[in-house]
């Protein structure tokens, strides 16, 4: 693993909360005579040398007589602990110099700076936690929204680890009963078809389901890029705001205000999503409002949903798209030039879309249509930004059409781009057992799945290189 300083055992200290004015501060230490060490800086030492594991000490903490601050510490004694080790926690007033001063203390006292993510992985390497219940913890604190935040909790309650252990014992299982045949066969030639491969293909169906897990997990963790665009005085501005509930876009009826794009995180019914407002789409010999012209064409094209809002008072021949509307959504791979909204919101109107290089969603803006009259289209929404009449239903449809391509039956699903990678692997060995002709020994499946079992085993971590542990762990903040 890469050289980080993990060094089990000995005692380490971090500040385990935010270094900012707050009514309570955290400082949590780990390892091997990490109580007699706070003990020494401790006002009653006697009391938290005798403490039982999980519980609590109130006293002073001390430097030279001096005492800095009146805490409770709470005591963990190994293996009842987080990280398996002895473990302190002192918790004392939230203000800034105050926290330091006793991590300060504890530097002078014996005890090592923690590194990123060392409490985790010493949790790990001490049996405590799994590799996808540590990665969980990561992403819980990661978590933007209250959906990605379940989701994560669901791996560190430990639904991942149990899917990769049933997997894992239906290829071990499948791996005893070839051996039996390779140690007593019927005769002399020990092939594939001497063993029932039924749960070898429950296990490729289960690997398969994982694998496939990835693409919406990570819109939970990642969040989506949602671009509005749209001409000049759209109402993009105005939508964004609204979706932000908060005033963060100029809005005015003076064309070309938006010459830069904004950007904030918004919630689309548990969907985290950067939302993008961007310049008007319009020639303009402008060379700073052309450069933002240009920077949206680049954002809708990387987006995974674009937000093309229409200005319904502008409709030409009252319900057709304007040429500069159908023009850029032509760049996206629709084509409506000729077509009317009407036509948009039938049941075929998906032929319009389904080339797209991105997803569309057309919103009509400033309209008198009755919101709710165009809940049932796909493609069309009517919004009003003044009165919020349809952004509910704008959210349902974005939400919708982000998960619509990578919703999934069960509730176990991959927590990282790592645990894709091995799945992956480990679903491609099993298919490759599989797929043997009756030609081939059946010494060469057990090879296969015993890569199976390796590519699965860096997944909990039970075989896993020095080097990802590195990685892994280094993402963490200090103090986890």
């Amino acid at each position: 693993m890469e050289k980080r300083g993990y060094t089990p055992e000995v005692p380490i200290v971090a500040v385990a909360t935010a270094l900012s004015p707050a009514a309570l501060g955290i400082i949590r230490a780990s390892g091997k005579g990490c109580i007699a060490l706070v003990a020494n800086v401790f006002s009653r030492p006697s009391a938290l040398l005798d403490a039982a594991g999980n519980s609590i000490v109130y006293g002073w903490i001390v430097d030279g007589g001096k005492k800095i601050d009146e805490v409770l510490v709470s005591v963990f004694r190994a293996p009842k602990s987080f990280t398996g080790e002895d473990m302190v926690e002192i918790s004392c007033h939230g203000g800034v110099s105050v926290v330091t001063a006793i991590d300060s203390l504890l530097l002078r006292s014996g005890f090592r700076r923690a590194e990123r993510g060392e409490f985790t992985f010493r949790a790990y390497i001490n049996g405590k936690t799994d590799l996808t219940r540590a990665e969980a913890v990561r992403e819980i604190i990661d978590s933007k929204t209250d959906a990605s935040r379940s989701r994560a909790v669901g791996r560190l309650a430990g639904n991942l680890y149990a899917a990769i252990d049933s997997v894992k014992n239906l290829i071990v299982e499948t791996i005893a009963d070839i051996e039996v045949e390779i140690e007593y066969p019927e005769d002399e030639e020990t092939i594939v078809d001497s063993f029932d491969d039924g749960k070898l293909r429950r296990a490729e169906k289960m690997l398969s389901d994982l694998a496939s897990s990835w693409k919406s997990e990570k819109i939970y963790q990642d969040g989506a890029r949602v671009v509005l665009c749209g001409r000049t005085n759209a109402g993009k501005s105005s939508l964004f705001n609204a979706l932000l509930k908060e005033e963060r876009a100029i809005v005015s009826d003076i064309e070309g205000t938006t010459r830069d794009f904004l950007e904030s995180w918004v919630d689309f019914d548990g969907i985290p999503a950067r939302l993008f407002d961007t310049a008007g789409l319009r020639e303009t010999d402008d060379s700073i409002e052309a450069r933002g012209v240009e920077i949206t064409r680049d954002l809708s094209g990387d987006a995974d949903v674009v937000l093309y809002l229409v200005d319904s008072s502008r409709l030409e021949d009252s319900s057709v798209l304007s040429c500069d509307d159908s023009d850029f959504l032509l760049s996206l791979g629709v084509d409506v030039r000729s077509a009317t909204v009407g036509s948009l919101c039938r049941e075929e109107s998906g032929t319009f879309f389904s080339s797209a290089s991105v997803p569309v969603i057309i919103v009509l803006t400033k309209s008198d249509l009755n919101p709710l009259s165009l809940s049932e289209c796909a493609n069309v929404v009517s919004v009003s930004s003044k009165n919020g009449g349809g952004i509910s239903v704008l959210c349902e449809r974005v939400r919708k059409t982000l998960s619509s391509s990578s919703e999934r039956t069960g509730e176990t699903g991959l927590g990282s781009e790592r645990q894709k990678m091995a799945v992956e692997d480990a679903l491609s060995s099993v298919r490759h057992a599989l797929s043997l002709s009756a030609d081939y020994a059946l010494d060469a499946v057990v090879q296969d799945l015993e890569d199976s079992l390796d590519a699965l085993g860096s997944v909990t971590g039970d075989v896993t290189p020095d080097d990802i542990l590195g990685s892994i762990f280094s993402r963490f903040c200090v103090g986890k």
